[in-house]
C-alpha cells in the first residue's frame, strides 16, 4: 500500500457517511435477522390477553371472588353497551382521544426542540439540562394544583399537563442521541463542506431517527398515563373522568371497561405511530 491510499483509507462508517452526504445511497447492513412472520406476531400478541380473559372468566364463574369486587367479563361488556346505546361511551372516547393527541403533538414538538438546543449545543447543555432534571422529578399530580390556579378548569389546563408528561420522554432520548452521534460521521460530512442546517438534515438527523421515533413511542404512552391525572382537574368528561366517577358510585364494572379502553386505545395509538417508525427507517436509514 502506497502512503498515499494509506492516507485516503477512511473508517466504514464515515464512508457510508461520505456516500450519503454525496447523495448515494447507504449499502444495506447484509445478514440482518429476519423478523417473525406478521400473523405468527398478531396470533402471538393475543395469547396472552386470551389467557388472562379466560382465567378471569373462570374465577368469576367458579365464585372465587365476589363479583363486587371482580364482576364477569360479560357484565364489563354489557356496561359498555349500555354506555355506547346512550352515546356516552363515544363522547368519552373522544374527548380523551382529543386531549391525548394534543397534549402528546405539543409536547413532542417542544420536547424535540429542547431536544435539539441541549443535544447540539453546548451551552444549551449546561444551561437548560440541570433544570429541565430538576423539572422532569417532579410528580405528575404535584402540578395539578398549579395549573388550577393558573389555568382554571378548562381543557388549557389538561392538555398542558399531558404535553408535560409527552415533553420528557421526547426531550430525554432525542437529547442523549443528538450528543452521542458518532464523530467520525460529523466529520466526514463537514469534509464535503456541510455546516449546520445542512450538516444537521444530511448526517445527524439520519442518525438519530431510531431514537427520535422511540422517543415519541414513550412520549405518547406517558401522554396516556398522565391523561388520567389530567382528567381529575374538575373534569366531567373523559376516560379518566368515567374511571374516576364510577369509583364514587362503586360501578367496578365501568371501572374495568375505562382500564380495557384505556389499554386497547393506547395500543392502536402505539400500533400507529410503530407503522410511522417502518417508514422513517426506510426512509433515513
Amino acid at each position: 500500500m502506497t502512503g498515499l491510499e494509506e492516507r485516503a483509507v477512511v473508517p466504514a462508517d464515515s464512508r457510508d457517511a461520505l456516500a450519503f452526504a454525496k447523495g448515494a445511497p447507504r449499502r444495506g447492513t447484509g445478514g440482518a435477522r429476519r423478523g417473525l412472520p406478521p400473523v405468527v406476531r398478531v396470533l402471538g400478541g393475543f395469547l396472552l390477553p386470551a389467557v388472562i380473559l379466560i382465567a378471569w372468566q373462570v374465577v368469576t364463574t367458579a365464585g372465587l371472588i365476589e363479583p363486587y369486587r371482580l364482576p364477569a367479563p360479560a357484565s364489563v361488556f354489557q356496561a359498555g353497551v349500555e354506555l355506547a346505546e346512550s352515546g356516552q361511551l363515544w363522547t368519552h372516547i373522544a374527548i380523551s382521544v382529543q386531549r391525548v393527541l394534543l397534549g402528546f403533538a405539543i409536547g413532542s414538538v417542544v420536547g424535540l426542540a429542547a431536544a435539539g438546543i441541549v443535544g447540539l449545543s453546548r451551552w444549551g447543555d449546561v444551561l437548560l439540562s440541570p433544570t429541565l432534571a430538576a423539572v422532569r422529578a417532579v410528580p405528575s399530580l404535584a402540578w395539578v394544583p398549579l395549573l388550577i390556579l393558573w389555568m382554571q378548569i378548562g381543557e388549557e389546563s389538561k392538555v398542558t399537563l399531558i404535553a408535560i408528561g409527552a415533553f420528557f420522554p421526547v426531550y430525554t432520548t432525542v437529547a442523549s442521541a443528538l450528543r452521542h452521534v458518532d464523530p467520525q460521521l460529523v466529520e466526514a460530512g463537514r469534509s464535503f463542506s456541510l455546516h449546520g442546517w445542512s450538516l444537521f438534515r444530511t448526517v445527524q438527523l439520519p442518525a438519530v431517527v431510531p431514537s427520535v421515533v422511540s422517543g415519541l413511542r414513550l412520549a405518547l404512552a406517558q401522554a396516556w398515563l398522565f391523561l388520567v391525572a389530567a382528567e381529575l382537574i374538575a373534569s366531567s368528561m373523559g376516560l379518566g373522568f368515567l374511571l374516576t366517577d364510577s369509583q364514587s358510585t362503586g360501578r367496578v364494572d365501568r371501572i374495568l371497561l375505562s382500564i380495557v379502553l384505556l389499554a386497547l386505545l393506547g395500543t392502536i395509538t402505539n400500533g400507529v405511530l410503530a407503522l410511522l417508525e417502518k417508514y422513517l427507517l426506510r426512509r433515513w436509514t
